[in-house]
């Protein structure tokens, strides 16, 4: 990296921990000690500054792909389950790759903004956006060849078939993925959040808009629906790039650099590391799906899971803002030598995340068919739903763990370890024991499901937890602020 002009500060400094300090107290930027209390309400706000929009981001990016297959649901069963397919195991798998590839700049940006390196923010961005093409290009085989490979995968001919057409309309959403997510994560490292809310917000009533008038009053059917997908995700998209390029990050972006290609090769594995970690992750219930494609009366158990997955997938929003939240918290604190901060931004972070996984929980178990009436209103559907209500409970609330001490990785830069740990823990474990209990003993999608929720999730959840409890953070500090000056 080339030195770095100096800039203007724009962020208030960190809070100052004192080395003789108890755990329950904080030397605060007035120089007086603060209470646990008021400790948490500090970072609370820093935490939420940032989760608070994420929140919205994720749940409104998510909601193009709910309302999609919402209006596909009510042309037909076997519209529902391509639909669901073509976006859970096909676009899905790649959303996991380019979103955990894109990671690398919560670790990066993170933890340059933090060392006030604000310029190196845009090269970063740059070079995650070089890099992201590329798997583009590396990946576009498996949606021109998605009929065929659906079928290897034993799913029913004709949901192959539709499935493969959906997945041809995405392939734009495809290329997308490749500069939204970095822009995301740019913005993100900055906190200026509330302009990608307001794009989100944006798309998501002009998708609501467009698929009632394409579904219902053009009877242009599922085709039409996938259409609007990429429509809606593409604006997204031109109103992020346009607000960076045009004056809205005055200080970290400063125009395209022939930097971007420098140093492309520690990026790269960087990236590919952040990747595998998220897109294991990603995959694990994607496989869920597939599974039961291959089983007797697959229509309406892809159906009836899908269901699951779609109100998990939205749920999941929340904790993937905390994913993002920590990872930007905990690099900041880094990059700015803090290492107690990081440490206590990692612990609040968890408390709050399974307090909001708890209250969901409970929703799930009272209001569970309530719910899936958003999706389908076959009774029979409705019925295979309820059995695996709560099974989708207790998945949630693992769910409010993992995510955030995976976000404490990518804050850290843990991610090769972790994504070991998932290989092991979810393919190793979780995987053959889901197997074991759904084919073997004959328990069907519940055994499977349980098998590598309790086999598999619950697992790599203590593992993580483990380790972030043993971490030293004074020792991570140090490699952040090495790497912020190297």
């Amino acid at each position: 990296m080339s030195n770095m002009t100096e800039h203007e500060e724009t962020t208030t400094p960190l809070l100052q921990y004192s080395s003789t300090a108890s755990h329950s107290k904080l030397i605060g930027e007035d120089g007086e000690e603060q209470s646990l209390v008021q400790k948490v309400w500090i970072e609370s706000k820093k935490l939420w500054s940032i989760v608070g929009p994420a929140t919205f981001t994720r749940i409104a990016s998510y909601s193009l792909f709910i309302i999609t297959q919402a209006f596909a649901g009510h042309i037909g069963d076997l519209e529902l389950a391509s639909m669901s397919i073509a976006i859970n195991v096909i676009l899905g798998f790649d959303f996991g790759l380019m979103l955990g590839m894109a990671s690398a700049l919560e670790t990066l940006c993170g933890q340059a903004f933090g060392a006030k390196k604000y310029y190196m923010l845009g090269i970063y961005l740059q070079r995650s956006w070089v890099v992201l093409s590329l798997f583009c290009v590396l990946t576009l085989p498996m949606f021109i060849f998605a009929t065929p490979l659906l079928k290897l995968l034993g799913q029913p001919a004709d949901m192959a078939e539709l499935s493969g057409v959906l997945v041809l309309c995405f392939i734009p959403i495809h290329f997308s993925f490749a500069f939204q997510f970095p822009q995301q994560r740019f913005l993100q490292s900055q906190l200026k959040n509330s302009i990608i809310a307001w794009l989100n917000f944006v798309a998501v009533v002009m998708h609501l808009l467009l698929n009632w008038l394409v579904v219902y009053k053009l009877r242009l059917g599922v085709i039409g629906a996938a259409l609007t997908l990429t429509f809606s995700w593409w604006l997204v998209v031109f109103g992020l790039f346009v607000y960076t390029v045009c004056g809205g990050c005055p200080q970290t972006w400063t125009g395209f650099s022939g930097q971007a290609f420098c140093g492309l090769w520690e990026f790269l594995k960087l990236s590919v590391s952040s990747g595998v970690m998220i897109c294991l992750e990603n995959w694990y219930y994607k496989i869920l799906l597939v599974m039961t494609g291959n089983m007797k009366n697959a229509k309406i158990a892809v159906d009836a899971l899908s269901v699951c997955m779609n109100i998990n997938g939205w749920e999941m929003m929340i904790p993937l803002a905390f994913f993002a939240g920590t990872g930007v918290r905990v690099a900041n604190e880094l990059g700015a030598g803090n290492g107690k901060g990081a440490k206590f931004a990692a612990i609040v972070s968890v408390s709050e995340s399974v307090v909001i996984g708890v209250f969901f929980l409970l929703i799930i178990m009272f209001f569970s068919n309530e719910l899936a009436l958003l999706f389908t209103s076959s009774q029979t559907v409705l019925q295979e739903f309820s059995k695996l209500s709560l099974l989708l409970a207790f998945t949630i609330l693992l769910n409010s763990v993992q995510p955030i001490l995976s976000g404490v990785a990518v804050g850290s830069g843990w991610q090769v370890y972790v994504a070991y740990i998932n290989l092991g823990c979810y393919y190793l474990l979780g995987l053959p024991l889901g197997v074991l209990m759904g084919g073997v003993f004959h328990q069907g999608i519940m055994g499977i499901w349980a098998g590598m929720i309790f086999g598999g999730t619950a697992i790599q959840t203590l593992i993580l937890v483990i380790i972030t409890m043993r971490c030293d953070w004074d020792k991570e500090a140090e490699k952040a602020r090495q790497l912020c000056l190297s």
